[in-house]
C-alpha cells in the first residue's frame, strides 16, 4: 500500500474547503495567478497565498513565473496517493458487496 505520511499529506491539504476550492479552480483554469485567484473569492490575497504554499508542499500544483506574475498550474501526480488509496478500498468494497450479494441469495433465493 502507499506511504501513510503521503496520503495523509494530501487528504489534510484537501480537507480544507477554501483550499479544496482554490484547488478546483486551478484545475478548471489550466493556469491562473494569485490576483485571478483571488478575485471572486471573499478570500485574501494572503489567504490565498497560504492555501497555495499548502497545495505546493503536497504537490498538487506547480508555480511558473512570468516577470512580476507567477503561474500555478495543478499537478495531477500529486493526487496518485489519493487514487492508490481509493483503489485499495475500491477493492476491498466491491469484495464485500459480492459477498453480500450471495449471502442474500443464500438467505432469500
Amino acid at each position: 500500500m502507499i506511504e501513510a505520511a503521503t496520503i495523509n499529506t494530501v487528504m489534510r491539504t484537501l480537507a480544507d474547503p477554501t483550499r479544496r476550492a482554490v484547488f478546483e479552480r486551478i484545475v478548471r483554469a489550466n493556469e491562473i495567478t494569485v490576483v485571478e485567484l483571488t478575485r471572486g473569492s471573499g478570500v485574501t490575497q494572503g489567504a490565498i497565498s497560504q492555501h497555495l504554499k499548502s497545495l505546493k508542499q503536497a504537490g498538487l500544483v506547480t508555480e511558473r513565473p512570468e516577470g512580476r506574475n507567477v503561474y500555478y498550474r495543478a499537478q495531477p501526480e500529486g493526487l496518485e496517493p489519493l487514487v492508490d488509496w481509493m483503489s485499495h478500498y475500491g477493492v476491498f468494497w466491491r469484495e464485500r458487496f459480492a459477498n453480500l450479494k450471495t449471502l442474500l441469495k443464500e438467505i432469500d433465493p
